[in-house]
């Protein structure tokens, strides 16, 4: 029991990391109904401006971490501002071959700027290990999920309880409305896609805690898993994101646990075609009928 309780931690840690990153999936798609594939490749960029500034500046883990989430924010409004919103009456399948052209822009120049070996990043603090009965529970993972609740709390305030996320949800039921009723759309866009891009950053740093090293490919695999998190909760649904990212932890600590790690990533995808077999809008995710 007390290595399947040990697995479940850990599948929770991961599982916390991916619902951050799935977040910014479903803000996106929820209000443009756009799949930006360029997602993971900002986590990619984070744990890049936390080994320069801390290895190449030889400033402390704070600065580091305040200069990720920052650099991931500017970053998710500057690709919407260049690369998405000339683009936002083409079709979707315009703003779908534009995300996957960032995502291999952003992981190519950072291989043609900083190479293509790995950098490590140092540690942001002492990691302590504590005991909780008989499972050891690292001060990583404590912060982790703490980062993911809390996180998960800010959200839901802003988006139910501000002006700004009652403009989100205006925007994500019908943009055109919105737009009569004296919403400002595309500050109410980019709004959304500094929030997910800071939720990146954040997930980011988490991720670097438990894997100090940054590569200009980490987020390809970050993003897909996040993307599978997010279809398993309802893709647009806040709180399915937060379901499917822990869901998907816990199955790969799972599948590791009994001795199959060459396949925790193969178990991750079979969620995702089972999900879009049985059930295509995920476990929290709605119907939508349009209109013709």
């Amino acid at each position: 029991m007390s290595v399947f309780f040990s697995q479940l931690i850990n599948g929770l840690s991961l599982g916390s990391i991916y619902a951050l990153i799935a977040l910014g999936y479903s803000m996106v798609y929820g209000i443009i109904l756009l799949l930006n594939f360029a997602h993971g490749d900002i986590i990619m960029v984070g744990a890049y401006m936390s080994w320069l500034v801390m290895n190449q500046l030889g400033l402390g883990p704070v600065t580091a971490v305040c200069a990720s989430i920052i650099t991931c924010t500017v970053l998710g409004v500057v690709i919407e501002k260049i690369a998405y919103t000339p683009l936002r009456s083409a079709p979707r399948l315009s703003l779908l071959i534009t995300a996957i052209g960032v995502s291999f822009f952003l992981e190519y120049a950072a291989e043609l700027i900083l190479g293509s070996g790995a950098k490590v990043i140092p540690a942001y603090f002492e990691n302590q290990v504590f005991r909780v009965g008989s499972v050891n529970v690292s001060l990583t993972t404590i912060l982790t999920l703490a980062a993911m609740v809390a996180s998960m709390i800010v959200l839901t305030i802003l988006v139910q309880q501000t002006k700004l996320g009652k403009a989100m949800r205006a925007v994500s039921e019908d943009m055109d409305a919105a737009r009569l009723m004296g919403v400002n759309v595309n500050s109410t866009i980019s709004f959304t896609f500094a929030v997910g891009s800071a939720l990146a950053g954040i997930g980011s740093v988490l991720y670097c805690c438990s894997y100090p090293q940054a590569t200009p490919t980490m987020g390809s695999m970050l993003g897909l898993k996040a993307f599978v998190a997010a279809v398993l909760g309802g893709i647009g649904s806040i709180p399915g994101a937060m379901i499917g990212g822990l869901a998907i932890g816990v199955c790969e600590s799972m599948v590791s646990a009994v001795g199959l790690s060459a396949w925790r990533d193969a178990a991750t995808f079979a969620i995702l075609i089972i999900v879009l077999l049985v059930k295509p809008t995920g476990i929290l995710g709605r119907q939508v009928q349009e209109k013709v």
